[in-house]
């Protein structure tokens, strides 16, 4: 009121021109002319009455700031919840109070009785960010077209804005799509944009990042999650539709789709990379643009303030990574994406934790890793780690068919030929596995001397399995001399046996 009261003073007392008070006073000659005008309206004139306080003096001069007197008042707090409403404006809302109240306020008033009560209602908190606190991310609204040159087709650029809180330094990134790996990855690359981590990161309430949205408890992807602890920041979503708690991101993003993206409109781009090259140059100009209202620009604030408070990088990328429940079958191997990797047998029915890397895939069980295996590039692989078998099947497993062979002719040259033989009448030597591996275990129980006996029997009737050799050594039928060859047994005399001789006569008849 101090000014309103200054203009009087110089118009009345020193008789000075509008557009000489204007010029004394730093304000516009319309405001000026305008409050001349409504003083004379009133019959004001200088010095003002003891009566005329400040809010004596301000509805005098503005009398549209006052409601009329007599009608009734539409109920703010259903016009506030209704405006949080999709598509719900003052306009409709004025029109439902003026069917239920015809004689109710014009729009124009309406709409001053709203903003009057919502002041009221909603102080606005200055907020003073600490440098190298808080780093506000969100995605902007508009994206920027590219053509697919393999396939022809348009495609859209998704931008990621990063701002910090202290200097309003700003990162962006050009991504396919907005889903988890562009929110890891987009933090990721602001972070080394930086050159440090800040303390805390304020994401909206993306449905990628945060899995239940709360305002004092919020769920968080474990992926998401992993990912600030391996840089040590601290994620603070911003509430559910309250876009103040990111005012400096929501601006950011402003000035980002004003400033960087409007001007490529009429830019072709064939893709990602020539969108980010362009993005670049644009967030370059606008973070070393000087400010408006005050000395400096982004960058040099980012220099001064947030850059020497930084903590520093760590040694390595975070390795995104995606987490799954899955449960322990009965062959004590877990199945993930089509693949199947063991875990130690104890832990069999048991649910677990799957960590997908990009090279490696690990099994957590209440925070406790059970296995390490490469990641499977194939589907249908398996991949398993003996330690992780019971005793019986890590024996089993021990066994190949060159130890087997190798094993054979330890034992004797019998046994040897046996097993070549098995081996060799399959039609792929792991067929004739399980038998061998059979007949080891008989060596263990009758001795190396008898499954040789044993052998050399089967091989001489041609009964060469596990079974005849099992059955051989259980009648002690190896204790008995070999059968002669075929060959050396001596013919025997019959009157019904035909000799050489009966057959050439039938082939000469």
């Amino acid at each position: 009121m101090r000014a309103i009261r200054e203009i009087l003073r110089q118009r009345y007392e020193f008789g000075y021109s509008i557009r000489q008070i204007s010029r004394n006073t730093g304000v516009s000659f319309g405001a000026v002319q305008d409050l001349v005008r409504k003083a004379g309206d009133q019959g004001l004139s200088w010095p003002l009455g003891d009566e005329l306080d400040d809010e004596t003096l301000e509805a005098t001069l503005y009398k549209y700031r006052q409601l009329p007197k007599g009608r009734p008042l539409p109920e703010m707090e259903e016009i506030d919840r209704d405006l949080r409403r999709r598509g719900v404006t003052l306009m409709l809302l004025w029109q439902e109070y003026k069917e239920s109240h015809p004689g109710g306020y014009q729009y124009s008033v309406f709409c001053q009785a709203f903003r009057q009560w919502k002041k009221g209602q909603e102080p606005t908190m200055r907020q003073v960010h600490k440098a190298g606190e808080r780093l506000f991310a969100d995605f902007a609204g508009m994206t920027v077209p590219y053509t697919d040159p393999l396939t022809g087709g348009e495609e859209h650029a998704h931008i990621f804005v990063t701002a910090l809180g202290a200097s309003q330094y700003t990162f962006c990134h050009a991504f396919a799509g907005e889903d988890l790996r562009a929110w890891v990855l987009g933090h990721c690359l602001a972070f080394e944009f930086l050159g440090g981590v800040p303390e805390v990161t304020v994401p909206d309430n993306p449905k990628p990042v945060v899995i239940q949205a709360s305002r004092y408890d919020p769920t968080l992807h474990p992926t998401f999650m992993e990912m600030a602890q391996h840089y040590g920041v601290v994620v603070s979503p911003a509430r559910p539709g309250k876009p103040k708690d990111k005012a400096k991101v929501e601006n950011a993003v402003l000035q980002v789709e004003r400033q960087v993206l409007a001007p490529l409109r009429n830019r072709t781009f064939f893709s990602l990379d020539e969108v980010q090259a362009a993005i670049d140059l644009g967030v370059a100009d606008l973070n070393g643009r000087p400010f408006q209202k005050r000395e400096g620009s982004r960058h040099t604030l980012f220099v001064e303030l947030d850059k020497p408070v930084l903590r520093p990088l760590p040694a390595s990328r975070y390795d995104f990574a995606l987490w799954k429940k899955a449960r322990v079958s009965i062959d004590y191997h877990v199945e993930v994406e089509r693949a199947l990797y063991s875990v130690p047998y104890q832990f069999i029915h048991q649910e677990v934790d799957v960590r997908l890397g990009t090279t490696t895939v690990q099994v957590f069980h209440r925070g406790k890793r059970l296995a390490t295996h490469l990641r499977a590039v194939a589907k249908g692989a398996v991949s398993t780690d003996v330690a992780h078998m019971p005793s019986a099947h890590r024996r089993y497993a021990e066994w190949t068919p060159s130890r087997i062979i190798g094993w054979a002719e330890e034992t004797g040259p019998q046994t040897a030929e046996l097993v070549g033989i098995i081996m060799s009448s399959r039609p792929h030597p792991e067929m004739g596995f399980r038998s061998c591996l059979g007949i080891a275990r008989l060596g263990q129980r009758y001795g190396k001397e008898r499954l040789e006996k044993a052998s050399a029997r089967s091989v001489a009737i041609g009964a060469t399995s596990y079974r005849s050799v099992r059955s051989i050594l259980e009648h002690g039928m190896d204790s008995l001399p070999l059968p002669s060859p075929v060959a050396d047994q001596p013919r025997p005399l019959h009157q019904n046996i035909r000799g050489e001789a009966y057959f050439a006569r039938e082939v000469m008849e």
